[in-house]
This record gives structure tokens, sequence and C-alpha cells, in this order.
């Protein structure tokens, strides 16, 4: 323990330095939290990535990133004494023991769905939505603002259909499926861009509850398309000899086959 407070002291010195107008980098100067956004996902999404890979070296390095954006955060806002690390450690402390009663209390759970439950049932009341008229919506606008897309459909359609905002059954999404792809199909004609967007994003949703309805998930569904996609291109790369770009569509898409295959045969497909 006391080794992991001193790297995590040191930690917080280095980016201290770093934000030194003494001194300092000026690249860490420069930045705010706006400017940090970026960092923030692209590292959380690096952080995925080395979980799935299943690679300790390159989860223990991105989480190290990661961390990095939360002790800079933290440490810009201290500077203008709006919080700190320590408020935002003790604060998450705070949390978790607030919301595992069963553990820090004296409630009895009988399960991991039971956890769940009580953990959204204190949330709710601590944000104060237990008497706010519109509550669901609330809930939901912050899941469409605070969630990636996939994500935040996925959650904001699951939240919707548990009051019963919901198909009777599957062939009334397949309907809502086909009647989203009609109008979008319709909105490429004649539309404006803005339009069209409008109407890709309802065919996204509406392929998205299709996802739910069949318990998959569509982030990793669509991850999944996106490594094979280039896992593809990196065995058609390999037979290669010339550049993509001097190949015709006929011979990209017969390479393509072909790799498709090559994979399938070494994964034992």
């Amino acid at each position: 323990m006391d080794g992991c407070l001193a790297a995590l002291q040191e930690l917080i010195s280095v980016v201290a330095r770093l934000r030194s107008p003494d001194g300092g980098c000026p690249w860490d100067l420069a930045q705010t939290p706006q400017s940090l956004i970026p960092y923030v996902i692209e590292e959380a999404y690096e952080v995925v990535d080395a979980i799935q890979w299943g690679d300790d070296a390159a989860m223990a390095e991105e989480l190290g990133d990661l961390l990095l954006q939360v002790v800079l955060q933290a440490q810009i806002a201290g500077e203008s004494g709006r919080f700190d690390l320590e408020g935002v450690a003790r604060g998450i402390s705070q949390k978790l023991i607030r919301r595992h009663p069963h553990v820090f209390g004296d409630v009895s759970v009988a399960g991991v769905e039971e956890v769940r439950e009580n953990w959204e049932a204190i949330k709710a009341r601590e944000k104060g939505e237990v008497s706010v008229k519109h509550q669901l919506s609330d809930q939901l606008g912050r899941y469409g603002r605070t969630l990636p897309p996939l994500m935040g459909a996925m959650k904001i359609s699951q939240k919707a259909a548990q009051v019963g905002f919901e198909w009777e059954s599957i062939d009334g999404v397949w309907a809502k499926f086909y009647e989203e792809l009609g109008e979008f199909q319709e909105a490429l004609v004649g539309e404006t861009p803005a339009r069209q967007q409008a109407e890709l994003g309802d065919l996204l949703f509406a392929v998205i509850q299709l996802a739910r309805w069949y318990n998959l998930d569509p982030s990793a569904a669509l991850q999944g398309t996106n490594q094979r996609f280039v896992h593809r291109l990196q065995k058609m790369e390999a037979v290669l000899d010339r550049p993509l770009s001097d190949y015709s569509l006929d011979e990209l898409e017969s390479l393509w086959q072909q790799a498709k295959a090559q994979i399938a045969r070494e994964q034992g497909l």
C-alpha cells in the first residue's frame, strides 16, 4: 500500500510540474478540461481494447494513460480552486459506501439483481429523481449526453421498455425497422442532408431495438465487424505486389474473398 501511494504521489507531482508556469511544459499548460476531452475518450477506448485482447502489459500501460487524464483534470481544476484529486477520491469512496449498504451497512440482499436494484434506487434518491415530474426523460437525457451513441441508444430503449414503452412482439420491431429503412431511402432521393441524417439516426435506433430484442450487444457487434475488416485487409495486403489503389474493384473483391476464406480456414470455420 505504501508503494502504491508513493507511486500515485509521484504521478501527482509530475503532473503538477508539467503544469507549472515556472518551467512547465507549454503543451500541458495550454490544455483545458475541454481540450482534453478527446484524450479522455481515446484512452478509455484503448483500455477497453487492451482488456479485450487480454494483454496485461497493454492494460497496465493504458490504465496509466487513463489515470493521467484523471490526475490532469483534477490538477487543472485545483489550480482554480474548483476541486482537487483528494475530493475526487473521497467522493467516489463515499459513493461506493452509500450504494453498497449490504457491505457497509445492515442491508441484506439475495443476489446480484437485488444489488443492482438497490444501486439504482439509491442513485435515483441521490439525484432527486424520485420527486421529479419528468424523471424518466431526465434520466434518458443524461444517457444521451454522457454515453457513446450506440450504448446510449441501448440504455435509453431498455429504460423506456421497463415502463411499458415497448412493442408487443418482435414482429413490431421488424416492422419499425422496415418503416425506417423506407423513410431513409426516400430521404436520400430529395431531402436535405439534415433530414437524411435524421432518418439515418432513426434507422440506426431501429437496428438497436432489434439487437435488444435478440439480446445482442450492438457496440460489440460493430467493433467485431471493424476488427474483421482490418484483419481481412491485412491478409490482402500481405499478398499484394503493388498499392491497393492500382487494383480494379473486381480484383479487390477477389482478394477480399480469398482473405475471408483464408481466415475462416485458420479459425476452423
